[in-house]
């Protein structure tokens, strides 16, 4: 039997790494199970490449726990190892790289979580052991190794007695880390972390029910029978070509992927690469809801089969972290930091690479199937309109496909729209203007003034539209966009005609004077206007600017503007040419008080504005009148 000293010069090395790594102290059996993969794909290539003539077989990762004794085994029939080869992978890569990442981060390693990074793979199963055996056959012909250390630099190696081919790491369980002997613990670990993996993973067994034969009475019952417990799906969809997959098999996988998901996804990517990096993996278009906090986080970042996290962002750009799926690639290093990812030259293509691909596909399937494109499309607009908003590239792309419905189910790209309204709606400095509504049913009102003009009004109610719409007027020459309650119907659209005012110069101030009385003019700044008399005798509106400021405020953004805590502003448009403001012009002070008190409250009641007690008396005053 050979002892020997690790050979690195940080004595308390053990403490040190478990100190930095603790929070991430699960992901052991991840590493564990990665290399014994690695082990077993190696032998799997010399055998391909005609290197060795061993029966390569059909081999199993064996994963057991012995509750009893304290201890987790994790058994591969991969390459192995000799004497020598554990003296160098184990004794100098190892640790000398556990040694090169404390020098590098021992300031930083605490957050930044880095592991896997520096052939620490090994290493992590120290932070739930106190003592770790290996025990080894390499594929060549020599005598299996058996190695030990108990946590210090110090270790044994000596012969074994092991016949068959392959790796046995065993754990000595610290007493502080018995959870991880609890079977459901580490099932929980095996299907979060290798549900993937390319080499089948066997732990323990479970009973399987066998199907009843079709002349089997009505009262018997089905036989069971004991299986291998397999955890995982080593041949993944995104693993395939797509000429090998069907729609149903997309859809199969993301309910493996998403069990408790019962809807089908509206479509798919599937994402292919080997130029210039690697990138496998399927993106999935669910139905989306308007709140786009709730539907991130549901991508499911892969190294070689390996889950990563589900934290995708710096990797996928942020629009696209509202989708579903799987991404894969070797060229994303394993749980470092955030900022490295940010920074790295490869991620930043692959961002590229998907935001194009996604860009591409969501133009093909517009261009062949326009109508269900169409009708999917309020279920993936937030999605889109995200992109648009915060990726330049996507926004030009996305010109091409965007749809911009109307009130009545009619939908344009930008450059069918502006085609359509230019005669219609150009006002009088020949800017067009496009007018939408946020809410068919709160606005219907003005949406029906607008219409009966022949103006085509968008129905725009995702809620990012007001910095979409910012960007859009930016990037677009002599376009305008106004929300149809923004103004009376007269003013939307501005020409050189004038309407004639019923009442003269000094009666339209008499009457603001009374209005003034009234109207509370810390929320209202009236308005003469002439309009039409069968319109409205008194419109609310709010200024498009300063509506449009408040609710980029609420939705983040606001506070670029420099506005602040944004104070609810109103215009209240007096019609002169309607028959009730002459009415109140000379009715007397009792009178003109009444009339214009309820007809201000009625002009709320149509914007949704008189709530609580100001609604309880309004009510109840209406019902006076009709008694």
């Amino acid at each position: 039997m050979a002892t020997g000293k690790i050979n690195v010069s940080v004595d308390n090395i053990f403490p040190l790494i478990k100190k930095f790594l603790y929070s991430d102290h699960e992901i052991f059996l991840r590493e564990l199970i990665s290399n014994a993969t690695d082990a077993t794909l190696k032998l799997k290539h010399l055998t391909n490449i005609g290197e060795t003539d061993v029966d390569y077989g059909n081999p199993v990762i064996d994963i057991k726990v012995d509750k009893e004794n304290k201890k987790i085994l994790i058994t591969d029939q991969g390459i192995g190892m000799t004497k020598e080869e554990v003296e160098k992978y184990i004794n100098e890569v190892a640790f000398s790289g556990a040694e090169e990442f404390l020098e590098k981060y021992k300031d930083s390693a605490k957050d930044s979580g880095i592991i896997g990074h520096f052939g620490l793979g090994f290493y992590s199963a120290f932070m739930v052991a106190h003592k770790v055996e290996i025990i080894t056959k390499s594929y060549k012909d020599e005598p299996a190794a058996h190695w030990t250390c108990e946590g210090t630099t110090q270790f044994t190696l000596e012969d074994s007695d092991k016949q068959e081919r392959g790796t046995e790491i065993i754990l000595h369980v610290n007493e502080e880390d018995e959870e991880f002997l609890e079977d459901n613990r580490i099932e929980e670990l095996l299907v979060k972390y290798n549900k993937f993996m390319p080499i089948p993973i066997r732990f323990g067994t479970k009973e399987e029910t066998l199907p009843l034969p079709d002349d089997a009475p009505e009262d018997a019952k089905p036989e069971t029978k004991t299986v291998d417990n397999i955890i995982n799906n080593p041949n993944p969809a995104w693993t395939k070509q797509p000429t090998e997959l069907e729609e149903k098999d997309y859809n199969n996988f993301y309910r493996e992927l998403y069990p408790m998901q019962f809807e089908d996804p509206l479509f798919h990517i599937h994402l292919n690469v080997d130029y210039p990096f690697n990138l496998t993996g399927i993106l999935y278009f669910p139905k989306m809801t308007q709140d786009m906090s709730v539907q991130k986080d549901k991508i499911q970042l892969y190294q070689n089969q390996v889950f990563v996290t589900d934290n995708v962002e710096g990797i996928v750009p942020e629009f696209l972290t509202m989708l579903r799926g799987v991404i894969d690639s070797p060229d994303i290093p394993l749980n470092v930091s955030r900022s490295y990812l940010q920074a790295d030259g490869a991620v930043k293509k692959i961002s590229s690479y998907i935001t194009r691909k996604v860009a591409d596909k969501l133009k093909s399937l517009f261009n062949n199937n326009r109508e269900d494109f169409q009708e999917k499309w309020n279920d993936i607009k937030v999605v889109i309109e995200y992109g648009m908003l915060t990726e330049d590239k996507f926004y030009e792309k996305a010109q091409k496909f965007a749809l911009y419905p109307t009130i009545d189910n009619e939908y344009y790209t930008f450059e069918e729209l502006k085609e359509t309204i230019k005669d219609n709606q150009t006002d009088k400095d020949g800017n067009l203007v496009v007018l939408y509504a946020s809410n068919q049913n709160e606005q219907h009102s003005y949406i029906q003034a607008a219409k009966d003009k022949g103006y085509k009004v968008l129905l725009l109610d995702s809620p990012i539209i007001s910095h979409l719409l910012q960007k859009l007027e930016s990037s677009e020459e002599k376009i305008t966009f106004t929300r149809v309650d923004s103004d009376h119907v007269d003013n939307l659209i501005k020409t050189d005609e004038e309407k004639i005012s019923k009442l003269s110069d000094d009666e339209k101030e008499k009457l603001k004077g009374d209005f003034e009385k009234v109207v509370p003019k810390e929320k209202y700044t009236i308005q003469m206007e002439a309009m039409d008399s069968n319109a409205a005798p008194l419109i609310i509106t709010q200024p498009e600017f300063m509506r449009r400021m408040k609710e980029m405020q609420q939705t983040g953004g606001g506070g670029m503007f420099g506005m602040g805590n944004m104070p609810e502003m109103y215009n209240l448009v007096v019609n002169t040419n309607h028959p009730l403001t002459s009415e109140i012009l000379g009715a007397d002070e009792e009178t003109q008080q009444r009339l214009i008190k309820q007809s201000l409250d009625l002009a709320r009641l149509s914007q949704n504005l008189l709530k609580g007690e100001e609604l309880t008396n309004f009510i109840k005053r209406s019902f006076d009148m009709v008694k």
